[in-house]
């Protein structure tokens, strides 16, 4: 059902024991409005602030991205050190204040340069994006929206060609590693502790997660799902939702009116993981 800042709904089961709660969020699309150029992208005026107030006052508070943690570091900067950040899927996260990389994912990165390679000279002077992460590739054409056509035929080539996993996105396809880490596992391994967790996200990626809430529910973890839409959104995360809300704006308000109903206090040590 679609929501506001002002209205916090299935939410307020986080603040039952916000010492024992987890806050997930995705970042494009949900901390930070989709943008032509990915490179450019940036989290909205006060994500930062309010990712850390969040921090000050929950378990566990994380922001898990398809981008490369190093992107993540350099936009959320200003959210502390104790916001968990986890890249490319999980692959990648920052843990005592470095940089760490899943093992399973080193011998795949020869096939993501090998893509890269290819889309650069495939789409060589049009507006396509090419992104490589090293640990995955990704194929944008916000861009150059005529080539959607031709870019989606060449991730399904190459998928096939070197055994990566196709993984769609809003005006995008990415290449990455076909293992069992992905949005859906970091979820579960932040929050398998907690008594209640919220994960908000965008994208086909962030079924994942959705699904990992499910897995958790079942264990007795009250869960909430929040589907960050407009009219690109993919339907079946809207359909997977406890809550609608629209665009990042009203995500990070909701966010900010989570963090301002925890209170003050600081949040109790964060549960094992």
């Amino acid at each position: 059902m679609p929501t506001s800042g002002d209205d916090l709904g299935p939410l307020t089961a986080l603040l039952e024991d916000p010492a024992t709660s987890a806050v997930l969020t995705d970042f494009d699309g949900t901390l930070a409005p989709i943008v032509a150029d990915p490179a450019v992208a940036a989290p909205l005026p006060g994500a930062p602030a309010v990712l850390g107030a969040l921090a000050r006052r929950f378990a566990v508070v994380a922001v898990v991205s398809g981008r490369p943690v190093t992107f993540l570091v350099d936009r959320l900067a200003g959210a502390g050190p104790a916001v968990r950040l986890y890249g490319a899927y999980g692959l990648e996260w920052i843990e005592d204040g470095e940089v760490r990389r899943a093992p399973e994912a080193e011998p795949w990165r020869a096939a993501v340069g090998e893509v890269a390679a290819a889309a650069r000279a495939a789409f060589a002077g049009e507006a396509v994006g090419i992104e490589d992460k090293g640990t995955s590739v990704t194929v944008h054409w916000r861009g150059a929206p005529a080539a959607g056509e031709r870019a989606r035929a060449f991730a399904r080539t190459w998928a096939e060609r070197t055994g990566l996993e196709l993984q769609p996105g809003r005006m995008a396809a990415e290449l990455r590693p076909p293992l069992s880490i992905d949005k859906g596992a970091v979820v579960e391994r932040l929050a398998r502790r907690c008594g209640a967790v919220c994960f908000a996200g965008d994208d086909v990626g962030d079924l994942a997660a959705f699904a990992a809430l499910d897995r958790l529910a079942v264990t007795g973890t009250r869960v909430v799902r929040v589907a960050v839409a407009d009219e690109e959104s993919p339907p079946e995360l809207i359909a997977a939702a406890d809550m609608v809300v629209r665009g990042p704006v009203e995500a990070l308000a909701l966010l900010a009116t989570l963090a301002a109903h925890a209170g003050a206090g600081p949040a109790s040590p964060a549960p094992d993981r």
